[in-house]
């Protein structure tokens, strides 16, 4: 009986030593795969973060895009109608100018402001005026435009990153 006593004894021994192993094989299978799953879950959430930031950056370079866009066609709305109205009559032209010589043929009559001819610029002084005008505005628009962008998204602290 002893040695069927120690045949049963070495025979569960074994079977424990096969079980401890295969347990302990599966658990460090485990370990690994929950490793895995933790890794794959935080670079999930990390990709995520990144995209949502992306579209709030993109909806504000949008609206900022919109907004000077706005603002530029209102300049040149506004330099259109100051065009018109000089145009028109209706309003003048201020720049600093001298009067041309009068013709011969007036200088018979008493002086006075009446006989006296008005300024005036040259039809390409004024087209070269309101193109300087427009492009003043334009690239003004630009820049704070420009400026915005790079203090709103370019120096924004991500602290993702």
């Amino acid at each position: 009986m002893n040695r069927i006593t120690t045949g049963v004894i070495v025979s569960l021994l074994i079977v424990a030593a096969a079980l401890a192993w295969t347990t302990e094989r599966y658990h460090g299978n485990a370990v690994r795969y929950k490793d895995q799953r933790d890794t794959a879950t935080h670079n999930l959430k990390l990709a995520n973060e990144t995209i949502d930031d992306m579209e709030v950056r993109q909806r504000d370079v949008a609206a900022l895009d919109a907004k000077y866009t706005k603002e530029l066609a209102d300049a040149k709305a506004e330099n259109d109608a100051l065009r018109g109205d000089v145009t028109a009559g209706r309003r003048r032209l201020l720049v600093n100018a001298t009067c041309p010589a009068m013709p011969a043929d007036k200088s018979t009559s008493a002086a006075s402001v009446d006989n006296a001819a008005s300024a005036t610029l040259t039809a390409n002084a004024e087209r070269n005026y309101w193109r300087l005008r427009d492009g003043i505005a334009t690239v003004t628009k630009q820049l704070e435009g420009a400026q915005q962008y790079i203090r709103e998204q370019c120096q924004q602290k991500n602290p993702r990153r």
